[in-house]
This record gives C-alpha cells, sequence and structure tokens, in this order.
C-alpha cells in the first residue's frame, strides 16, 4: 500500500465509511467476465432441469468445478494448508455460496418464472449493503443508493409483463420465500468470502476449497434425500454442466470474488443486477424474446444506475467489507 493511501485510511472518517477509490481498468474486466459469465448461466440451467435430480445436478457442477480448481491452484502453487478455524470458514462458504444458494434457486424454478428468479436475485445488491450495515456498522454513500434503486426499477419494469401475469398463490409465496433466502445465501458467504481476503487468504485457496466443501454438502444432502447420482447423456445437459462448471463457477467467481476484495460488496454486488440485463438479451436471441417499450426504458434506467454505482468519484463514502489487494 503507498503513503498517499495510508495517509488517506488514517484521515477517513471514524463512522464506518472509506474513501471510494477510482476503478481500474482490472475492475472493469473482472465486473464485465461476472456479469457475462452469469448471464448466460440462466440458459444453461434451463438445459440442467429434467431427468437428473437437483441436488445431484449441483454436485455434479462442483465436483468437476472443484477439479478445476484444484488442478489450477497446484500448478500455481498457491497454499493450501489452512487451520481448522480457516476451515469451518471455508465450510461455510462452501454451503453458502456453492450449495445453499444453487439450491434453493433450482427449487424455486418449479413456482415461479425464471425472469421473476433473476429479478428476486438481483437484490443480491441491496444485500450486499443491509448485511455491511447490520453487522459490520457500515453506511452506503448516497449515489450507491440511488443506482441501485434505479436498477431495481429498471429491473422490474424488464419483467413486468412476466411478474404481472404471476399468480402469487402459495406455491408462488413460497417460491419467493426460497428465492430471497438463496440470494441471502450467497450475501453471506460474499461476507465470508471478504473476510478470508481480509485475512491474506487468496481467492484461488479459498474457491477451491470452497467448491470442494460445497460438492461434498450437496452429496450428503443428495443421499439423505435418496436420490440416485444418475447423469443426464444428452449433448445438451453435458454442454450446459461444462459451461456451468467450467465459465459461471470457476472463472465467474473468481472474478466476482477478486473484485468483492478489490472495489467491496456494494459496487462489486451490482454486477448482479446487470446480469439479468444479459440474460435478457441472450433470451432475445436464443429464445426469440420481444423486448418491448417497458423492457428497453428498464435497460435505460439500469445502465443509469451502473454509472451511480461504478462511478468512480473520488473522496465519496462507500460501503466496502474488505481492503484492496494489488
Amino acid at each position: 500500500m503507498s503513503t498517499s493511501r495510508i495517509t488517506a485510511a488514517r484521515s477517513a472518517p471514524a463512522t464506518g465509511t472509506r474513501p471510494r477509490q477510482p476503478l481500474m481498468p482490472l475492475d472493469y474486466v473482472l465486473f464485465t467476465v461476472s456479469v457475462l459469465s452469469w448471464s448466460a448461466s440462466w440458459y444453461a440451467l434451463k438445459l440442467q432441469v429434467g431427468v437428473v435430480p437437483v441436488q445431484v445436478s449441483i454436485f455434479w457442477r462442483y465436483v468437476l468445478a472443484a477439479a478445476v480448481m484444484i488442478v489450477w491452484a497446484l500448478l500455481a502453487r498457491a497454499p493450501m494448508r489452512f487451520s481448522l478455524s480457516t476451515h469451518v470458514s471455508f465450510i461455510l462458504m462452501g454451503g453458502l455460496m456453492f450449495c445453499i444458494n444453487f439450491a434453493l434457486f433450482y427449487y424455486a424454478s418449479a413456482y415461479l418464472a425464471s425472469g421473476l428468479l433473476s429479478v428476486i436475485f438481483s437484490l443480491a445488491a441491496v444485500f450486499n449493503i443491509i448485511i455491511a450495515m447490520v453487522f459490520l456498522g457500515l453506511r452506503p454513500g448516497t449515489n450507491i443508493l440511488f443506482g441501485a434503486l434505479l436498477g431495481f426499477i429498471g429491473i422490474a419494469l424488464m419483467f413486468w409483463p412476466e411478474i404481472a401475469g404471476q399468480t402469487f398463490n402459495r406455491g408462488a409465496l413460497f417460491g419467493v420465500g426460497l428465492c430471497i433466502a438463496g440470494t441471502l445465501s450467497f450475501c453471506t458467504g460474499n461476507l465470508i468470502s471478504a473476510s478470508l481476503q481480509r485475512r491474506k487468504i487468496s481467492v484461488l485457496s479459498a474457491s477451491t476449497w470452497g467448491m470442494t466443501y460445497g460438492a461434498v454438502l450437496s452429496a450428503v444432502i443428495a443421499l439423505l434425500n435418496g436420490d440416485e447420482f444418475i447423469i443426464d447423456w444428452s449433448a445438451s445437459y453435458l454442454a450446459s454442466l461444462v459451461f456451468l462448471a467450467v465459465v459461471s463457477s470457476v472463472i465467474a467467481f473468481a472474478a466476482y470474488l477478486t473484485l468483492l476484495g478489490r472495489i467491496g460488496s456494494d459496487r462489486a454486488g451490482y454486477a448482479t443486477v446487470m446480469f439479468p440485463v444479459i440474460a435478457l438479451l441472450i433470451s432475445a436471441v436464443l429464445e426469440d424474446y420481444q423486448m418491448g417499450a417497458l423492457a428497453i426504458g428498464g435497460l435505460v434506467l439500469v445502465m443509469i444506475g451502473n454509472v451511480f454505482v461504478l462511478g468512480s468519484a473520488k473522496n465519496k463514502p462507500q460501503v466496502n467489507v474488505s481492503s484492496k489487494n494489488h
């Protein structure tokens, strides 16, 4: 850390806020990789539903992802030996981000339309801020709150026809509850990941152990459910499995968790607001989705919100749950 940054950190107000640091080119690259990888994952997830039980599909996904991560960690000579207390953090992170989160959304898809699932998950940007406020006493800047609000309004407009057509019976309300729980699971895992980075544990090491434990926990849950460990040998299932494991899990999470440690959970979390937008564009190409006036207006609002949240204006307060690593 440079002398100027040390001075700035020492002179920061003791109110739980930190000066906003300008985004670096690498931050934009990490953000773009995260958004594009997760945007395409919704279509890939659709191809996973059917023959194979939900928890078994998640198990296959993270067995493959963990295997890739282990090879990567070995080649990079990343440290893999940690204390028992650190492994407890890995287990919690893996369970929350690489097991429970996905399982809840898989099950919720039986009650809600896929567009509504992505809208609810986009609340991760707000949940990250709330968690940081409640547990860390950190408050976000006004521009972040305003940008997030614009993003959520834009998302609601884009999916309004589907939301308006949704029948909110008891099953639908249960599905909404599952989505909210899944989003909170993801955000809590974010917080654990950020705390590990503050302890100088690399994203590669933490993600490798987290995905490994996520696969183990998925296997345990599948066994408790009495699920058969079968696999669908169709080309669509296998291709989507490889995409979800390598791109949406290994590459996307490595990019996102690195971004989380560099710019904080509030601005990194806005990736979860952006990816439904790109997912909608992918749907327009692959599923012939037609964007109406509301959807176009919503897209514009999300873009404007993106400028507010990711703006690099100096000396603005921000929520930051971890220090920037360079």
